[in-house]
């Protein structure tokens, strides 16, 4: 098929020739686009664009900001936003207590801010914090239109916002080299990737890509890569446990065996790691509604993708990581959080068709971080407010904004089931 500006489009639905598609990126086979339009709008310091060495050193650099210890950090911080958003939607339903709520953009500013935390958070004051969110909108907006760059365009507009938040990343490493070049503390992930950089310095190398307009520009890409694939996950869990009530009573069941809301504890590290269905929940909700559907690739040269068929220079090429999660498994059209189970095993036996995070070189370097923020959400959600959906015809089915979210934008109607709040502190 053609597509609108004269590119041909091959669609991938079979798991292993996505793996051959995800396995052969460099200039002698595919270029990762990530957006048909991508480099246009995200600049060339980005990590979807790297290859070879280069590509392999920086992640291995980035890899220190994953450790549990680092996980530990950010999940403190993430359960305290989490809590907030949460009794701000309660207040927001109970208001007017016949009117569902629309999830969907409470939960995308609430990964918004989040985000902002977890990846720069002392460095962002709240009126940074503001300019940021309005130019994070105006990318995501410029993500779904064409690639008109004329003034006051949608596109041009993205293009001069993802400008800004680069600068606004940038001076935020600068601050956090200088924290951590006198050996404080971590507080957040540009701290940890700070800190191990002044190692390196420290020790007498001279690591590539440290200067603070691509750590900028690296940071960005986190943002990109989590915000709103993780906001498709939260309302699909919501939505999935609300119309399958037995998961959604075995999960409440397992929180509360590790933790309580009148504790005023946070949900350790430990704790984290007891919540075994709770994450087998999770990983079944991005199996059954990957949020990324699709991961543009451009071919570099006439690549023989089977013995019968070479795909054309130049080519959109789309392997379909959707498409993926749904072979191999057992039933795999239904929801069913127990093939995660020691028992079953289907994340082992069908590793390979559960490409929600890719594969290969660019499969996501924070795919626990993303797995983690999800079990504290739900584990949160289901044991802190009930909560029913406003069901209509059709409000499951998938639109693309642009990763996949229910069509009505996940209404709900909510009210709190615990006693009280807990009352959480970093102390």
């Amino acid at each position: 098929m053609k597509f609108s500006l004269s590119k041909f489009v091959v669609f991938i639905r079979d798991t292993e020739l996505s793996h051959k598609v995800f396995a052969n990126v460099g200039p002698d086979a595919f270029a990762l686009v990530g957006h048909p339009f991508g480099k246009k709008l995200f600049g060339d310091h980005n990590l979807i664009y790297m290859t070879g060495q280069d590509h392999k050193d920086l992640r291995r650099r980035i890899a220190p900001n994953f450790t549990p210890r680092a996980l530990s950090t950010y999940a403190a911080l993430q359960q305290i936003i989490i809590l907030d958003h949460l009794k701000k939607w309660e207040r927001l339903s109970s208001a007017d207590p016949a009117r569902p709520i629309s999830l969907r953009l409470l939960a995308r500013h609430m990964n918004l801010e989040t985000s902002q935390t977890v990846f720069v958070g002392p460095y962002l004051g709240r009126e940074t914090r503001d300019l940021f969110n309005v130019d994070y909108n105006y990318f995501n907006v410029g993500l779904m239109k064409l690639p008109i760059d004329l003034p006051g365009s949608a596109f041009r507009n993205a293009r001069l916002a993802v400008s800004r938040l680069v600068r606004t990343l940038a001076g935020c490493a600068e601050r956090s080299r200088v924290r951590m070049e006198r050996g404080e503390e971590p507080a957040c992930l540009v701290d940890f990737w700070m800190q191990e950089t002044a190692k390196e310095v420290a020790a007498g190398a001279q690591p590539a890509h440290v200067g603070d307009v691509e750590i900028g520009s690296y940071l960005f890409d986190f943002l990109f890569a989590a915000q709103d694939a993780s906001t498709s996950s939260l309302l699909w869990a919501v939505a999935l446990l609300d119309s399958h009530p037995e998961v959604l009573r075995r999960v409440r069941e397992e929180v509360l065996t590790v933790w309580s809301p009148e504790s005023d504890s946070l949900i350790t590290g430990e704790m984290l790691s007891r919540l075994t269905y709770t994450h087998a929940v999770a990983r079944e909700v991005v199996r059954y509604r990957a949020p990324a559907t699709l991961v543009p690739h451009i071919a570099a040269v006439d690549f023989p993708l089977t013995k019968s068929y070479t795909i054309p220079k130049g080519t959109i090429v789309f392997p379909s990581t959707y498409e993926s999660c749904f072979q191999g498994f057992t039933e795999p059209d239904g929801f069913d959080p127990d093939r995660f189970s020691e028992e079953r095993q289907e994340h082992r036996v069908y590793k390979r068709n559960y490409l929600a995070f890719g594969a290969g070189a660019h499969q996501c370097v924070g795919q626990r971080y993303a797995l983690n923020h999800l079990v504290l959400f739900i584990a949160m959600f289901c044991t802190l407010l009930d909560f029913e959906r406003h069901r209509t015809d059709g409000c499951d089915d998938i639109v693309y904004v642009p990763t996949i979210c229910p069509k009505d934008d996940c209404k709900v109607f909510l009210r709190r089931r615990c006693q009280r709040y807990p009352d959480l502190s970093l102390s």
